[in-house]
């Protein structure tokens, strides 16, 4: 059997498990969930697929071909880590008679965070370009348009 056969299997089984644990509480309020769940199937489709596909189309038109797939990688990371941070970044639920509550500097921490993925992003593209070029000078310059 396949990783990915695994994967799905243990997938599904944790759903069924979930769904028998909503299903069997008896405070679920049944119309609150499927309003939940729509709303959140309706933002993921509208507003994040938009924003991927959008983000897409300028990362195709404005970044080099090479270097794409870093880009792409390198976006959609920072993405994630900026949609968590998020709250933490706006003081979500922070009592103001409690500065322990969310004591950090969430801000600052976010963009650190944000110019290390980029770095990573910039010494990978850079990387692979140099591997890219010893190769071709190893074999004699012949690149692709001396073939």
């Amino acid at each position: 059997m396949s990783i990915r056969a695994v994967l799905v299997v243990v997938g599904v089984l944790l759903m069924g498990y979930a769904a028998a644990g909503a299903l069997t509480d008896p405070d679920l309020a049944p119309a609150g969930v499927l309003l939940f769940l729509a709303g959140a199937m309706a933002v993921h489709d509208v507003v994040w697929m938009a924003a991927v596909l959008a983000a897409g189309v300028v990362i195709t038109r404005l970044v080099p071909r090479r270097h794409r797939l870093v880009a792409r990688a390198a976006a959609i990371s920072a993405a994630a880590v900026t949609f968590v941070a998020f709250p933490l970044v706006l003081g979500a639920g922070r009592p103001a008679d409690n500065p322990s509550v969310l004591p950090l500097p969430y801000g600052r921490n976010l963009a650190a965070v944000l110019l290390v993925l980029a770095a990573v992003a910039v010494l990978t593209s850079w990387s692979a370009a140099r591997r890219k070029g010893s190769e071709r000078s190893a074999e004699g310059g012949a690149g692709p348009s001396a073939r």
